[in-house]
């Protein structure tokens, strides 16, 4: 393997790392703070890409503005998702919870079955998203450079947001002890909220990109991603947002990598993701930033 095809396969595999990353930091974060796997996360990514792709192409408005009202509208899904399902049930069993975010999962994929239909649709990319940039004989795709910059920037602006801000604080505080945080008069239920809005327009912003690499939209298009996000978070440390990007780049480009490595691999791609998962929980638990979280 040449430098310059290396190099050119780190790209890819940054790209996708990055896609899943975005998806990660949703379910590393509502784990945070409720203990409790959103297997529907995976399927905001597709509920994104089609409000994006009626607005673009059916309503004809403009590709940012229909960028920014599918992710707001997607976060918008995630504060009724928790209030309509997860919030009757936050003193249950956490398996009740977990049922639940299943059959949420299936919810979203047959109503958009049903509402949309199963015929794939072609997502529309700008054109500053097209084509590439050569140098130095390698060839980066404009999208490959954009997926880095809006995942970078993205990442900053939550480390920012829980870091320096109140409901920040408050959801690192939940993450730890909720009833203490409820006998400081923080308001638990608004920090939730807030925690599933937060990101599920992540996930919003990952899939639209994720459709522009991956054209083709379908009602099950998110299960994969959303599985192998799930893999990545629990590779970086479950509840842990930085682990949860690292994991998704790791996974990202391990995926990328040993499929240019041994091209004869290239059918056991989705088994060696999730192999990771079963090493992980057998030699490490908590993954490479984790820690022991609180019950």
């Amino acid at each position: 393997m040449d430098a310059g095809f290396f190099v050119q396969q780190m790209v890819f595999g940054l790209t996708l790392g990055c896609f899943y990353g975005l998806l990660a930091i949703g379910y590393t974060m509502v784990y945070g703070v409720l203990r409790l796997i959103n297997f529907a996360h995976g399927d905001l990514l597709m509920v994104s890409a089609y409000i994006a792709y009626f607005g673009i192409v059916v309503f004809c408005i403009p590709w940012p503005v229909g960028f920014g009202i599918s992710v707001v509208l997607t976060a918008l899904l995630g504060i009724l998702i928790d209030r309509g399902a997860y919030r009757p049930l936050r003193r249950s069993p956490k398996i009740s919870a977990l049922i639940t975010a299943i059959g949420i999962s299936f919810l979203l994929e047959n109503l958009a079955l049903v509402i949309i239909g199963g015929r794939p649709k072609t997502f529309p990319t700008p054109s500053w998203f097209e084509g590439a940039i050569s140098f130095a004989g390698l060839s980066i795709p404009r999208l490959s450079i954009w997926v880095v910059l809006v995942t970078a920037a993205l990442l900053m602006m939550l480390m920012w947001i829980l870091r320096y801000t109140r409901i920040g604080m408050a959801m690192r505080a939940l993450s730890r002890d909720v009833e203490t945080v409820r006998l400081m008069g923080v308001d638990a239920d608004r920090v939730i909220a807030f925690t599933f809005a937060l990101g599920s327009a992540l996930a919003a912003a990952g899939g639209i990109m994720w459709c522009m690499k991956y054209p083709a939209l379908e009602p099950f298009m998110g299960v994969i991603p959303g599985l192998k996000a799930f893999v990545a978070a629990v590779l970086g440390g479950i509840g842990n947002v930085m682990g949860a990007a690292l994991g998704g780049l790791i996974l990202g480009l391990g995926e990328i990598l040993i499929v240019a490595i041994w091209p004869d691999w290239s059918g056991y791609r989705d088994a060696t993701a999730f192999s990771i998962l079963i090493i992980i929980l057998l030699t490490r638990p908590t993954g490479i930033m984790g820690e022991d979280l609180p019950d």
